[in-house]
C-alpha cells in the first residue's frame, strides 16, 4: 500500500559477526537482524507494514467517536 504511494523508506544495513542488522532510517522501531542481505530487506519490509498498521489501528482506537477529518497527503512532486 504505502509502495504505491510512492513513499520510499532508507534502509540501513550493517554487517556483523553474526550476520546483518537493519533498520529504516525513517521510522524508529523497524529493525531486524539476519543472517543475509536478503532476509534484512524482507525483514524490513514486513516491520514497515507492521508498525505502519499498528500505529493506524491504534489511532483508530484513540480517535474513536471522535470528530475528526481523515483525509490523504500526498507526498510524491
Amino acid at each position: 500500500m504505502y509502495e504505491e504511494m510512492g513513499m520510499p523508506f532508507t534502509a540501513i544495513i550493517q554487517k556483523v559477526s553474526e550476520g546483518y542488522i537493519g533498520f529504516i532510517e525513517e521510522l524508529p522501531g523497524a529493525n531486524t537482524q539476519a543472517e543475509t542481505i536478503e532476509e534484512v530487506r524482507e525483514n524490513l519490509k514486513e516491520a514497515i507494514q507492521l508498525i505502519l498498521e499498528a500505529n493506524k489501528t491504534f489511532l483508530s482506537e484513540l480517535l474513536n467517536n471522535k470528530n475528526i477529518i481523515r483525509e490523504s497527503i500526498n507526498l510524491s512532486a
